[in-house]
């Protein structure tokens, strides 16, 4: 299993970025995105089932949608007025209902700055 991040980058504060996971061999039934700060532990941003069920952490407050195409076996993640505190590595995952998140990617960096 191969999950490879793309789309990340450096952004003004109110951007948008879209990133992508592109998932390889089987379709996952569960595919989350998470985030880790400098210094800080990782965490949940959200996840997204094989049927578009979505959960979001509270700090995402609308400003992230989480998005799926099971054709292409890839998951994305839209970021909407993006803020300097969103600043960080972010990783996609990928597992069943059981063990959500057993498969992991890189990770892709973004970076909010003035």
């Amino acid at each position: 299993v191969q999950l490879v991040e793309s789309g990340g980058g450096s952004v003004r504060p109110g951007g948008s970025l879209r990133l992508s996971c592109a998932a390889s061999g089987r379709v996952f039934d569960t595919m989350a995105w998470h985030r880790q700060a400098p210094g800080l532990q990782r965490e949940l941003i959200g996840l997204i089932t094989v049927r578009d069920r979505t959960t979001y952490a509270d700090f995402v407050k609308g400003r992230f949608t989480i998005s799926r195409d099971n054709a292409k076996n890839t998951v994305y993640l839209q970021m909407n007025s993006l803020k300097l505190g969103d600043t960080a590595v972010y990783f996609c995952s990928a597992g069943d209902p059981r063990n959500k998140f057993v498969n992991w990617g890189q990770g892709t960096q973004v970076t909010v700055s003035s």
